[in-house]
C-alpha cells in the first residue's frame, strides 16, 4: 500500500513532465506517448489514444492535455470533440494536479449517472459535482464530431458550456475558489479525438 501511494505521488509530481506542439500552442501531459498528432483531411488532430484511470486516493482525472493562458478575465476554449467511449472532459481553472475544475460531457445524463455530464471541482480531494443534476446529456451518441464552447469568466466565477450551439443546464456553475488557470481536453478513462482548438482570452 505505502509503494502505490508514493507511486502515486510521483505520477502527480511528473504531470507536465512531456509537452506536444498542435493548434498553435504546446500542450502538457502525464505521457507523451498516450497521444497522437495527426492530421485528417488537413485538418490537425489530437487524439488521446490510452487512457489511464484515476490515481490511488481521492478520484478524480488526470488524463489531459493543458496548456498556459496568461492571466485572463475572461476565457473561451471552442473545439471539434469526438468521444470514442461514452464522454470527454474539459480541464480548466487549472493550478495543480489537485485543484482544478472540469466540465464532462458524456452520453449520459446527470440524473443516470451524477459522476457524468457536469462541472466538477477538485480542491485538495475527491472531485465534486457543483452543477445542478437537471437536463438532457451533453451527446447524443459517441463516435461522432460534437462542437463544444466553454466560456469560463474567472471574475464572476461562471462557466458555461455550449454543445453544437445549445445551453445545458448541467454545464452551468459557479467557482470563485480557483479564478484564471490552464486548461485543456481529455478524459476520465476514456479515448477520444479533438480539432479546431481555439482559445481566446481578455
Amino acid at each position: 500500500m505505502k509503494l502505490m501511494a508514493i507511486a502515486a505521488l510521483l505520477a502527480v509530481c511528473a504531470f507536465a513532465a512531456e509537452t506536444l506542439e498542435i493548434f498553435g500552442r504546446k500542450w502538457s501531459v502525464p505521457v507523451a506517448a498516450d497521444w497522437n498528432v495527426a492530421a485528417e483531411d488537413g485538418v490537425p488532430v489530437l487524439r488521446l489514444v490510452e487512457h489511464r484511470g484515476p490515481l490511488p486516493g481521492p478520484r478524480r482525472p488526470i488524463q489531459f492535455a493543458l496548456t498556459e493562458v496568461p492571466d485572463y478575465s475572461r476565457l473561451t476554449f471552442e473545439a471539434d470533440v469526438k468521444a470514442l467511449g461514452s464522454s470527454l472532459l474539459i480541464a480548466f481553472a487549472y493550478r495543480d494536479a489537485a485543484h482544478f475544475d472540469y466540465a464532462h460531457l458524456s452520453v449520459d445524463t446527470a440524473a443516470k449517472q451524477p459522476v457524468h455530464n457536469g462541472i466538477f471541482h477538485v480542491y485538495g480531494g475527491e472531485r465534486v459535482r457543483i452543477s445542478t443534476e437537471r437536463g438532457p446529456a451533453a451527446f447524443s451518441a459517441t463516435g461522432r464530431w460534437h462542437h463544444v464552447k466553454l466560456t469560463h469568466d474567472a471574475t464572476m466565477g461562471t462557466v458555461d458550456v455550449l454543445v453544437d450551439g445549445q445551453p445545458l443546464p448541467t454545464l452551468h456553475a459557479v467557482d470563485l475558489s480557483l479564478g484564471p488557470g490552464k486548461i485543456g481536453p481529455g478524459s476520465f478513462d476514456e479515448t477520444g479525438e479533438f480539432k479546431n482548438v481555439t482559445i481566446t482570452s481578455n
